[in-house]
């Protein structure tokens, strides 16, 4: 699947939207207001939460605020994590995508940094590899960018399968938020 800018778009009455990636069973696009169900579906439920902060949202608003938060980031930084829908049924499933990190992790800042989240009934279906893989391919033939990082709670053994399966190498251990993590990196295998 190469990739080229211009992005796909797709308009209907209501919105435009640009689509980022396309895999054959997802689709990453832009977080949109219309999100806002899907993301508190994703961000309410603890054991989503489980290994990121234990800090599950509340309320329909707290997820429209993680929207505004991460859509802000597409205007100043020119990325932010996407809404992964997964193609079959047209449903939002999660985010995936890169992010710029600007404060200081593991010694490192401005790095991009890959992530992703599913609703828990979405996992152990390959979608996380899969968005992962498509988010790499994107990080190298459309940013050009020279790596990527990524961390993972030592003791989410999914996430850190995930992110060596798509070809990151684990490089230490730190502590993150009283948790320790494992510090990912992958270099551009293009450059």
């Amino acid at each position: 699947m190469a990739l080229e800018p211009p992005f796909l778009y797709f308009q209907n009455n209501f919105f435009q939207v640009r689509y980022y990636l396309e895999t054959p069973r997802l689709i990453l696009r832009e977080l949109l207001s219309t999100d806002d169900e899907g993301i508190f579906r994703l961000d309410s439920d603890p054991e989503v939460h489980r290994y990121v902060g234990q800090k599950p949202i509340k309320t329909i608003e707290q997820a429209r605020q993680v929207i505004d938060y991460i859509r802000a980031q597409y205007e100043s930084n020119g990325i932010g994590r996407w809404a992964v829908i997964e193609k079959e049924s047209n449903d939002f499933i999660g985010w995936a995508g890169l992010k710029l990190m600007k404060e200081l992790i593991n010694d490192h800042v401005d790095h991009y940094d890959l992530g992703y989240r599913l609703i828990r009934q979405y996992w152990g279906r390959g979608y996380a590899t899969e968005a992962a893989r498509a988010t790499l391919q994107y990080a190298w033939e459309v940013m050009h960018l020279p790596d990527v990082y990524a961390i993972a709670n030592i003791d989410n053994i999914a996430s850190n399968q995930v992110l060596t399966k798509v070809g990151l190498k684990s490089q230490n251990t730190f502590e993150h938020d009283g948790e320790p993590h494992v510090w990912y990196e992958m270099n551009n295998p293009y450059k």
